[in-house]
This record gives C-alpha cells, sequence and structure tokens, in this order.
C-alpha cells in the first residue's frame, strides 16, 4: 500500500505533499494512493537518544527479548520511532530488523569498574583490561560503545573517576579503533572533563559541566544528551546515601539544582543537545515529550531546537534520513504546531513506522 501524507512539513515550514512507498518517502506522485493525513504538522519520527529496552523496571536485565520488546512499544507508542540503547545487559540484537520495532541503534553492555555501577548491568574491567572490554562490546553494538566515566566511590564518599584519565583516553581510542561512537556516563566535574577531553562522542547527563568545558564540548562537537528527566530523580539518590555517604548526597543535591543552568549554557555555546530519557530501571518508557518539555521549560531551550534534538537533528546525529527525497518512512503528525505549543507533543494523532500506520 501506498500513503499519501500532506500536512506542514517541519523543519521546512512549508505545506507538502510526501508518499510513503514501503519505507521510503517521495515526493513524486504515487497513483493509487491512499491519502491518510490531509492537514496538521509532519515531523521526522522521535527519538530517545538515551534509552535501555534491556533493563528491567526496577533494574537488572529484562527476562527475555519479548519483555524487551515491550518496552521498546511504550516509546513507540509515544511517537518514538528511533531509539538509541546506551548500554543493556541482555542483548537483543534479533530484534535490529524487526518491522515493528523503533530503528534501534545499541551500545553492547556497560563498560565500568569493579563495583562502581549498577549491580548485574556493566561488564567490569580492570584497568588493564578496559581497550578489550571496549573492543568486545562494540561488535555487541550496531554502533556504539557505552563507559560509566565515574560513579560513587564508596571509600572517598564521593564521586569520583572509574579510572585515571590515561585509561579512559585509551578506552575512547579503543571505542573508535572498533568503529564505534563512544557515549560516556559522567555525572561529576572530574569524570566529564577527563571524558570530554579524551574525544567521548557523547555525554551522557554531563551534571558537572563547566562553562570552559562547555566551549571544548561545542569547539570538538561532542553531543550532550541531558536526561533531564533522570536528573530529578538526584533528591532520591541523595536522601538513601545521607547517612552513609553525606558529601556525596549533598553534591549529588548540587548537581541537580544547576543542572536547568547548565544545558541552558551548552545550548548557548553551540553544543549540539539531543533527547534522552534513560528509561529502564528507574525511568518509565515513553517519556519522551516530557524530556523535551523540561529542556523547554526548565532550561529554557527554544521549542524549535527543541523539536530538533527530539526529532530531524537527533535522526541526522544518528545516521537516519528524514523526510527527504528517498529518506525513511517515520513520522509523527500534530494537530498545531509544536513550535508555538511544545506540549502537543504528547498526543500525536498519527504515527507511522516503515510506512505503516500504528495509529
Amino acid at each position: 500500500m501506498v500513503l499519501h501524507v500532506r500536512g506542514v512539513l517541519l523543519p521546512e515550514d512549508e505545506v507538502r505533499d510526501l508518499w510513503l512507498v514501503g519505507d521510503r518517502v517521495t515526493f513524486e506522485p504515487q497513483p493509487r494512493a491512499e491519502t491518510v493525513v490531509d492537514g496538521g504538522f509532519v515531523l521526522p519520527g522521535l527519538v530517545d537518544a538515551h534509552c535501555h529496552a534491556g533493563i528491567a523496571p526496577g533494574g537488572g536485565a529484562v527476562e527475555s527479548l519479548a519483555q524487551a520488546r515491550e518496552l521498546a512499544f511504550e516509546d513507540r507508542a509515544a511517537g518514538v520511532l528511533a531509539i538509541r540503547d546506551a548500554g543493556s545487559p541482555f542483548s537483543y540484537a534479533e530484534l535490529d530488523d524487526d518491522p515493528e520495532m523503533p530503528r534501534l541503534i545499541r551500545a553492547g553492555r556497560h563498560v565500568a569498574a569493579p563495583k562502581r555501577y549498577l549491580r548485574d548491568t556493566a561488564v567490569e574491567v580492570e584497568p588493564v583490561d578496559v581497550p578489550a572490554a571496549v573492543t568486545a562490546q562494540a561488535k555487541a553494538g550496531n554502533g556504539w560503545v557505552k563507559l560509566v566515566g565515574d560513579w560513587i566511590d564508596r571509600g572517598a564518599g564521593d564521586l569520583t573517576p572509574s579510572w585515571d584519565a590515561a585509561t579512559l583516553t585509551a578506552a575512547v581510542e579503543a571505542a573508535h579503533a572498533a568503529g564505534a561512537r563512544a557515549a560516556v556516563h559522567t555525572f561529576s566535574e572530574e569524570g566529564v572533563e577527563i571524558m570530554v577531553r579524551a574525544g567521548a562522542d557523547s555525554v551522557e547527563h554531563g551534571t558537572g559541566l563547566s562553562v570552559d568545558l562547555i566551549d571544548e564540548m561545542a569547539r570538538r562537537g561532542t553531543a550532550l544528551v541531558p536526561t533531564m528527566i533522570n536528573i530529578l530523580t538526584f533528591d532520591g539518590i541523595a536522601a538513601q546515601a545521607e547517612t552513609k555517604f553525606p558529601g556525596y548526597a549533598a553534591h549529588m543535591r548540587a548537581l541537580r539544582e544547576r543542572n536547568p543552568s547548565v544545558v541552558r549554557a551548552a545550548y548557548e555555546a553551540g553544543v549540539p543537545i539531543y533527547v534522552g530519557t534513560d528509561a529502564g530501571g528507574g525511568v518509565p518508557h515513553g517519556q519522551a515529550a516530557e524530556e523535551m518539555l523540561l529542556l523547554h521549560e526548565r532550561a529554557g531551550m527554544p521549542a524549535e531546537a527543541v523539536l530538533a534534538a527530539g526529532s530531524w537533528g537527533a535522526r541526522a546525529w544518528l545516521g537516519l534520513p528524514g523526510l527527504t527525497e528517498g529518506g525513511l518512512a517515520d513520522l509523527v503528525v500534530y494537530d498545531s504546531d509544536p513550535r508555538r505549543d511544545l506540549s502537543v507533543v504528547r498526543t500525536p494523532r498519527r504515527i507511522i513506522l516503515r510506512g505503516r500506520i500504528l495509529r
């Protein structure tokens, strides 16, 4: 079946006619097409650029491919038609070509220092074994590696880098040598500085960013995926840690408090920013619209910049063609202009994935 879509195409801001022929877009009129959209605002499918379909609600690996699939479907129902899985303990590579799934861009398992990450989630290795572990996880993914750049050090009672700068730099170099890009989890000031200067491709969370480091990210083109919806959980993390690790608890609260200004400064400096929820474990799936609204309302990013961060810009960053001639037939349609009222991203009227109507 050939589908015909007519509406205001963003970001071009023009009324256009698109024809979806299988999984491809064309602007050439097609005979016997069924008109399925006539009016509204048409965007390339949304992206959750930091998601974990292989982590079960509450933490730990999912139990099956079916469970990973259902979690991804929760994102799909919200208009998320592409997911970058930023590390999962359960491999679901078999779903990469599943036509019902959002487009999948995956890391393998997280690579972390021993006892310095969530239990049973990461491959935990000593410094000497980091490059080999990164190479193995690059093969397990399909384009990305996930590094844990810092975590609580119980001996220090606060966040510290997972390894020294030389080891973390070697980790990034190993990822690049394996043909993968390196995404790095980092909360702390010291950890994020090491990872940006080591050449990481994306900073996940990045709560410890400074003005000087933001300028360095902009110069390098290093992306930031702030996961603001996850940062809101820092008060709960701090409360749990308060008795044993008061310094860590105070640090986490301070990072949460300054997070909106950090994201705003990164945006103003020209750092590429993308929407990611950190869904999996403690954050429910299907929250991309809420993350977009946080970027707009708390960090002050303009609505159109947020839309780029969660749609056409994120897709381009991940190598996914948009709604161009020969592009991928993934789109969402809204009744009113999301540039004027971003809250409409919560309620897509039409969702089409791979040229097939989902809603």
